[in-house]
C-alpha cells in the first residue's frame, strides 16, 4: 500500500501560478507512474499529467504549455502550473500506479479567481 500526501494548493488570480507537490510513502514498486488528476463537482476525475519512474510525462492538451510534472526522486512528484485560468478551478489529486495497485492522495483545492 502506498499513502500520498499533498500540498501547495490554495487561491490565486487567473495569470497567476501554483505549485502542488506530493510525497509518496510506503512499498512502491521500482517501475510505476505518478500523476495529477483533477475533478470538478459531478464530473469525471480527468487526467492533468503524469510522469513514469523513467521520466516519461503525459499532459492533457488543456494544459500543455501550462503545466509541468517533473519528480524529484522516486517519492516526490510536482506539478508546476503557470498561466491559470479559472477552468483550472477544481480539487486535484495525486494517484499512484504501479503493478496492480492505484492509490489516490487526500486531494488539494485549487481555485482560479477571474
Amino acid at each position: 500500500q502506498v499513502q500520498l500526501v499533498e500540498s501547495g494548493g490554495g487561491l490565486v488570480q487567473a495569470g497567476g501560478s501554483l505549485r502542488l507537490s506530493c510525497v509518496a510513502s510506503g512499498s512502491m514498486l521500482r517501475i510505476n507512474s505518478m500523476g495529477w488528476y483533477r475533478q470538478l463537482p459531478g464530473k469525471q476525475r480527468e487526467l492533468v499529467a503524469s510522469i513514469t519512474s523513467s521520466g516519461s510525462a503525459n499532459y492533457a492538451d488543456s494544459v500543455k504549455g501550462r503545466f509541468t510534472i517533473s519528480r524529484d526522486n522516486a517519492r516526490t512528484v510536482h506539478l508546476q502550473m503557470n498561466s491559470l485560468k479559472p477552468e483550472d478551478t477544481a480539487v486535484y489529486y495525486c494517484k499512484y500506479a504501479g503493478g496492480l495497485s492505484n492509490n489516490w492522495g487526500q486531494g488539494t483545492q485549487v481555485t482560479v479567481s477571474s
